[in-house]
């Protein structure tokens, strides 16, 4: 069993036992399980898999920071949502929005926070939907 702790800057959100951790680190899909090497790597906005008691639980991760070492993980993230916590509408306006953003470009369009926004409302709509 992995002890695990997911925290965000308004604190512990998650913390419990997990079977296996799978996410997307900047170097692409890792699915961790006990007793894997210890590791620290960057993860990309993603939909973030626990297996808890034999039973699959999804989260939309917004990016953050994985350690891993002797069966101890810690997951810092600036968001997280479980499945059942999306406003799904709000949602879909998040992202209606960034892709205008993105269309107008215009001198005033932080395209990189524009796209970073869109990446995050297509994840939570990816999340949602299973």
């Amino acid at each position: 069993m992995i002890k695990l702790k997911i925290i965000t800057p308004r604190g512990l959100y998650k913390e419990g036992e997990v079977e296996a951790v799978h996410v997307t680190t900047v170097d692409g899909e890792t699915t961790i399980l006990s007793n894997h090497m210890p590791i620290v790597a960057m993860l990309k906005t993603c939909k973030c898999t626990l297996s808890e008691h034999k039973e699959q639980k999804d989260y939309a991760l917004a990016g953050g920071l994985l350690q891993f070492a002797d069966n101890e993980m810690r997951i810092l993230t600036d968001a997280v949502e479980g499945r059942e916590e999306i406003d799904i509408e709000r949602a879909k306006r998040a992202k209606e929005r960034a892709e205008a953003r993105l269309k107008k470009q215009d001198s005033r369009t932080n395209i990189k926070r524009a796209e970073v926004a869109l990446a995050k409302a297509i994840n939570r709509i990816h999340v949602y939907n299973g």
